[in-house]
């Protein structure tokens, strides 16, 4: 059996593109399955990748829903032979006890991979300087525009519609979640020499016995300090379970490239040219992918609104997909670039009649992400086809996903990191009209004002945050 160095699950779609861009700058080919994948297709036609992953739901399911999705894939996970396999969360933590708990996830890993048993404790690990995340003395902070902010004052975070943030301390939010013991590597522990920072995560565990722990990060030199930390402890046994951002990988990118198992140099860049026209499908009412979408329509996109409330009604929803793919369509032609949306902005006045055709239906809230992208879905497929549309943007991550599989895409390669957090991926499907098509899958938080100007334009247009030569510009 091929022995690879790392395979994951993401809790949504756009943060398990995430983790593809970081390993294509770490320069090892990954792929990203939107279901678990067949054993032949890993020792066939991908035999050659150095990691995969698995695309997943779990940020908007309750506990016992991630029971049912996590165990059997953490299960199949963990007999893919890999050196690490790493349950993927957002940068911001995005959790609560009844929505995407975090640590109910670690909870099913640690069972699933023994750890207790076999003496291991699950390392935890979320900030990404890269992104914009830290880390320190366990509170965690995100950037958002030219300021960082502590999480709990994070402009966006504090008031997320099914996740607010209102405790910085790491181990405090993830304490209300599960009964696991949590301790702490912190920045000050992480100075000094390699070995005695081995030393002092030693006499941490020693003493503590904790099932998780949690690094700090602050910067790149704590975060290849932890990468070279988790990489050893993954070289004791079979199959280390770890939690945490695609800080991770950034982490393991170091002490692999120390160990000669990536390359220094990173990818070759692949040229990515322009489009005439850009499909973007919005489930998102984060007040970033607002700006972006106002930005498009200044800049001449074609704004169609998505009324969420009849695509959700049993008597409505055949038109209203027909009517939607018909303005869809006519606007391509004239040739220009359409944004399909559900909402701008998180006080969009759609918000209100969408829950309420939710509640009429007897669904939670966090369905409308399923309902809205299965439909959104279906108009994407069809007017791909219809129109030769060769890349597509789509927002919002549990919308993404469920728009991806409803596409009858199976896998994504990573081609080119535009904007970071938003990587250009190529698809694969078994359709020859949706295989190669090109789409990124952004997550609400992710990108500047005219980042789908960037998607559309490619890097051979001077897209920013391209790998150059082993570092970052």
């Amino acid at each position: 059996m091929v022995k690879r160095l790392l395979c994951y699950y993401g809790d949504d779609f756009t943060g398990s593109t995430d983790v593809l861009e970081a390993l294509y700058r770490t320069g090892l080919r990954t792929i990203l399955f939107l279901e678990p994948p067949e054993p032949e297709l890993l020792q066939g036609k991908f035999r050659d990748a150095d990691c995969f992953g698995v695309a997943g739901v779990s940020r908007s399911l309750p506990p016992e829903e991630m029971e049912r999705e996590l165990r059997p894939v953490l299960a199949t996970l963990r007999s893919a032979n890999a050196a690490i396999v790493h349950y993927k969360i957002c940068s911001t933590f995005d959790s609560s006890p009844d929505t995407g708990s975090i640590g109910r996830a670690i909870e099913i890993g640690s069972d699933v991979f023994d750890s207790r048993k076999r003496g291991k404790f699950v390392p935890l690990l979320v900030g990404v300087p890269y992104l914009r995340r830290y880390t320190v003395f366990g509170h965690h902070f995100a950037g958002a525009g030219g300021e960082v902010h502590r999480l709990d004052r994070h402009p966006t975070m504090k008031r997320h519609p099914v996740t607010p943030m209102a405790e910085s301390d790491l181990r405090l939010h993830l304490g209300k979640q599960t009964d696991l013991s949590i301790s702490l590597l912190d920045i000050a522990a992480q100075d000094g020499e390699h070995e005695a920072v081995r030393m002092r995560l030693n006499g941490l565990v020693s003493e503590e016995e904790p099932d998780i722990v949690l690094f700090d990060v602050i910067d790149e030199k704590r975060l290849a300090a932890a990468g070279r930390l988790i990489w050893e402890e993954a070289a004791e046994g079979e199959g280390l379970f770890v939690a945490g951002s695609s800080g991770v990988e950034y982490a393991l990118g170091s002490a692999w490239r120390a160990e000669g198992l990536a390359p220094v140099e990173g990818p070759a860049v692949e040229p990515v040219s322009a489009v005439d026209r850009l499909l973007v499908v919005s489930g998102s009412c984060s007040p970033v992918t607002e700006r972006q979408i106002r930005y498009a329509l200044d800049a001449g996109y074609a704004g169609i609104r998505v009324a969420g409330e009849e695509l959700l009604s049993p008597e409505r929803r055949e038109d209203a997909i027909a009517n939607l793919k018909k303005q869809t369509l006519e606007q391509l032609a004239e040739g220009r670039s359409v944004i399909l949306y559900s909402a701008l902005g998180p006080h969009d006045e759609g918000i209100g009649p969408l829950r309420d055709a939710l509640a009429a239906l007897g669904q939670r809230a966090e369905a409308s992400s399923r309902l809205l992208g299965e439909a959104l879905g279906a108009i994407c497929r069809q007017v791909v086809a219809e129109a030769g549309i060769s890349r597509i943007v789509i927002a919002g991550g549990d919308t993404s996903g469920y728009v991806s599989r409803t596409i009858g895409i199976y896998a994504l390669e990573c081609k080119a990191a535009i904007e970071p957090g938003g990587p250009l991926c190529r698809a694969h499907c078994h359709d020859p009209s949706i295989d190669g098509l090109e789409l990124v899958l952004k997550g609400g938080q992710v990108g500047s004002d005219d980042f789908l100007e960037r998607v559309r334009l490619g890097t051979a247009s001077g897209a920013r945050g391209l790998w150059s030569g082993g570092g970052r510009r």
